[in-house]
């Protein structure tokens, strides 16, 4: 295919002159026309739109292109700079993972749609008769340069593509490598000569565009050049910028003092949250600023939820997924299944992800987000392109995902150790999120323990002491629970029957009725102190614990706490940690701390050893 006629020919600059109405109107109806000849074009000779299907893995990477996002440090480009930014993101999201199979025809237009102001699309410098002008769109040309790139490089047949008529900032022009498209009729097209796919992705200062194929790169035959390119033309004339040409005679001259849509701000953080957890409540408004954004699932305030109550005063325009959050709430209260009441808080957790992301606005450049919505804003494309600090509660879903897998072959039996797992595009987008995220801020020691260099870990909040005496009973313990494998409830169990101890309960019986019988059981609720002033000993051996509140709780009044590092506590708070799927060791840590007739101790024998615990409870 030909190269197609445009109004912006390449042109001696001598011949330049400056824009008028009458030029724009000029320029304008030869658009017109060269976009209704292209429309008629491709339906005498449609080219498809490619989509992700892939048949095979493509593993070798053929091509890449890295550019920074950020070309224009003056203040009064700011604006135009986010839009051009934003632009990038929203066009990422129609070419990332997009395969072409060999021998198809790969069309900018055709996979992009037209860059409207209907599809969020904003105002962003073009190259239109010499000047940068500010347009819906404008920057685009970043991602058209990088597929050129990486397509040439990849021995792709060039069928159409187009060099800009000036240097345009940020650009590859002064090497010939560039291809300016402008809707619909100024394209780049390519032809694959094997199947390939597209990897497209923003960090906070860059734009990367990847081409992976099957074939290694020696066997990758030289560019096949269907067009003109000429990758050593001369170094071209800079565009004339509208912001400061300093034609102030001019009809699309701006002037900087009064731009449309100039920012308040230099960038701003928008914070994306979901539970209110002390920690997090008092890191916000230590790192908030005038201006920023806030996104909460609900006014915890308004509507008297403690689990939401984030204060969003002084925050620029609040949103909020109110009508969302409360069908999901009722949705998952239907459920009593563990793993139905988890697939229905992940239904929830992305229904609340797609209304929150409009407080993501072109100006946003950080974001602080909840890590329950940080996979669902991955996949829809919205943190490329900003600097992105997670609050995390628990452990990445790959990994925890990954205990349970283990727990499970080792205990068959324990059903709810399977009973969901998350699917698979949402663990792969989790991980990839947090691999490019700037900072992972918790106050879980373990999860922290898992990004070494970017975590930042705070302090665990701490309830209030006691204000009345304890009366201990030194026979009873308390499990926090709630009675599921994962958190360690068939461990306390199997000791519990052997050592004739009574067990208070916390949490719900998730494992079913019967659980604990033939014991003394006693049940009683978090928000009754009671079973502080009463409690003996604390005992979490979890596999999988995310807000040890109770056991902070029995810390604070002084209660032994016996507990696994899956809690996220560190030992200088005074708990008792014991490795995870050891009986010995929390055995022994038990009879320490608990009144056991002689028989159970003498002569320091454990309880496995005795034979009071079946080889499969010691296990």
């Amino acid at each position: 295919m030909n190269s197609i006629t445009r109004p912006e020919q390449l042109r001696p600059d001598e011949n330049w002159r400056q824009p008028t109405r009458i030029s724009g109107l000029i320029f304008a109806a030869k658009a017109a026309g060269l976009r209704a000849q292209r429309r008629l074009t491709d339906i005498l000779h449609p080219v498809p739109k490619l989509g992700r299907e892939q048949c095979e893995i493509l593993p070798v990477l053929l091509a890449e292109s890295v550019t920074p996002l950020w070309s224009d440090p003056r203040q009064s480009e700011a604006g135009l700079q986010f839009g051009k930014v934003e632009n990038l993101r929203r066009a990422a999201r129609h070419f990332d993972g997009v395969v072409i199979p060999a021998g198809e025809i790969f069309s900018f237009w055709k996979q992009l749609g037209k860059p409207s102001r209907a599809r969020g699309f904003v105002a962003g410098r073009i190259l239109k008769e010499g000047c940068m002008v500010a347009s819906t769109g404008g920057g685009l040309c970043q991602i058209s340069n990088a597929l050129f790139e990486v397509a040439l490089k990849a021995g792709c047949p060039i069928l159409e593509r187009h060099a800009h008529s000036r240097a345009v900032p940020g650009s590859a022009a002064q090497l010939g490598r560039d291809a300016t498209v402008a809707w619909n009729y100024v394209d780049l097209r390519f032809r694959a000569p094997q199947a390939l796919q597209l990897k497209v992705g923003l960090s906070a200062a860059r734009l990367t565009v990847q081409l992976y194929g099957r074939a290694q790169r020696a066997s990758i035959l030289t560019p096949v050049l269907d067009v003109d390119v000429d990758l050593d033309r001369r170094p071209l004339t800079p565009a004339n910028d509208c912001g400061s040409c300093g034609q102030t005679g001019c009809h699309r001259h701006e002037d900087p003092l009064k731009k449309l849509g100039a920012p308040r701000v230099l960038g701003r953080t928008a914070f994306l949250l979901d539970e209110a957890w002390p920690e997090f409540r008092a890191y916000v408004e230590q790192r908030r600023a005038p201006g920023d954004r806030i996104g909460v699932p609900l006014d915890g305030q308004r509507w008297n939820k403690p689990r939401y109550a984030w204060s969003t005063e002084g925050f620029d325009r609040p949103v909020t997924a109110t009508l969302t959050s409360l069908i999901h709430s009722l949705r998952g209260r239907r459920h009593a299944a563990n793993g139905r009441r988890v697939a229905a808080q992940l239904q929830r957790c992305e229904a609340v992800a797609k209304r929150l992301a409009r407080t993501l606005t072109p100006d946003v450049t950080e974001v602080c987000v909840a890590q329950s919505l940080l996979p669902f804003l991955w996949k829809m494309g919205v943190l490329g392109g900003r600097r992105v600090t997670v609050l995390m509660t628990r452990m990445p879903m790959e990994k925890l995902q990954s205990r349970l897998d283990r727990a499970a072959k080792a205990h068959p039996d324990r059903a709810t150790l399977a009973d969901f797992r998350a699917p698979a595009d949402v663990v792969a987008a989790e991980k990839a999120a947090l691999e490019a995220a700037d900072r992972i801020v918790t106050p879980h020691a373990l999860v922290a323990s898992q990004f070494p260099g970017k975590a930042e870990l705070l302090d665990w909040h701490m309830p209030s002491a006691l204000r009345t005496p304890r009366t201990p009973k030194r026979r009873s313990i308390v499990f926090p629970g709630p009675s599921i494998a994962r958190k360690g409830a068939y461990e306390v169990r199997a000791l519990a029957l052997k050592l004739d101890l009574e067990v208070v309960l916390l949490g719900s019986d998730l494992e079913g009725e019967g659980f604990w019988s033939g014991l003394p059981v006693r049940h009683a609720t978090r928000t009754d102190l009671n079973w502080l002033r009463e409690a003996g000993l604390v005992v979490q051996p979890s596999l999988v614990e995310e807000q040890p509140r109770s056991l902070l709780a029995a810390l604070a009044a002084g209660v032994p706490v016996i507990a696994t590092p899956a809690c996220g506590i560190l030992p200088k708070l005074g708990i008792t940690l014991i490795p995870e799927n050891d009986p010995e060791a929390l055995v022994e840590a038990i009879l320490a701390h608990t009144d056991v007739p002689p028989r159970y101790t003498s002569g320091h024998t454990t309880l496995s050893q005795q034979g009071h615990l079946s080889a499969a409870e010691a296990s």
